[in-house]
């Protein structure tokens, strides 16, 4: 069941309003559940708008982007989570910004990270656009660099490892323990591409850079191809 026009609005107003809430309630849940080693966090500015953007591996990405940091974290995420009931109020609530990537209320989904981003929030997002089923790094789309240019903020790029062994793309079992290691590189900057036009060649280039600083961190083997959300021989809509 799709997420009705009358409910879009609202549930982007709900984004992060219990942030503080679940990160507590969870808390305990994430330490049994997962050995997280974070790597570099100081990569990450203490205060200001900041735009994480990671390699995706497994559905445990977004929590570990979420509740990693002391600073809050909102993710975009699919928003096909929304379709069931127990899910509809507590994601965006924990802080996800739903995605519809059919493209439809795409531009409510920007203005909402955009809006965060203003209030000197960090906002991530996962380039690829979907979980990669094979293990490689796929091209990146534009979204990151579009919520660059319109704020201003900087990008740390991040290199998650080991998540896959956690939860596979596929699987709804995790395996309890499993050690992740998230690698938040150097932060990009704007400043370059300040005077450029905001065009697809601009955008192309962030993009390209920010992928290539992720590959270096996860150590994947990148690919030059659009990620599937269901194989490697379909292309799914960009939200970028």
């Amino acid at each position: 069941m799709a997420v009705q026009e009358s409910e879009r609005s609202d549930v982007f107003e709900r984004v992060g309003t219990h942030y503080w809430a679940v990160r507590r309630a969870s808390w305990a849940i994430r330490r049994l559940w997962l050995d997280t080693q974070l790597f570099d966090v100081a990569n990450v500015p203490d205060h200001g708008p900041v735009i994480l953007a990671a390699n995706h591996l497994s559905f445990i990405d977004s929590p570990l982007m979420m509740f990693g940091l002391d600073r809050k974290v909102s993710v975009l995420g699919k928003a096909e989570y929304l379709h069931r009931t127990s899910t509809r109020w507590l994601f965006p609530a924990a802080g996800m910004i739903p995605v519809d990537r059919s493209g439809k209320g795409l531009v409510e989904s920007l203005r909402c990270a955009e809006n965060l981003l203003a209030n000197g929030e960090i906002v991530g997002i996962f380039p690829e656009g979907t979980r990669s089923r094979s293990g490689e790094l796929y091209k990146g789309r534009s979204g990151v660099a579009h919520l660059a240019l319109k704020s201003g903020a900087p990008i740390v790029p991040v290199g998650i490892i080991g998540s896959d062994g956690v939860q596979s793309p596929d699987s709804i079992r995790p395996r309890f323990r499993g050690r992740v290691e998230l690698r938040f590189g150097s932060p990009i900057d704007m400043g370059p591409w300040v005077d450029r036009p905001r065009n697809a060649e601009t955008k192309a280039e962030i993009t390209e850079q920010v992928m290539a600083s992720i590959a270096s961190l996860s150590g994947q083997t990148r690919r030059d191809a659009y990620a599937s959300a269901r194989s490697d021989t379909m292309m799914h809509p960009s939200y970028g």
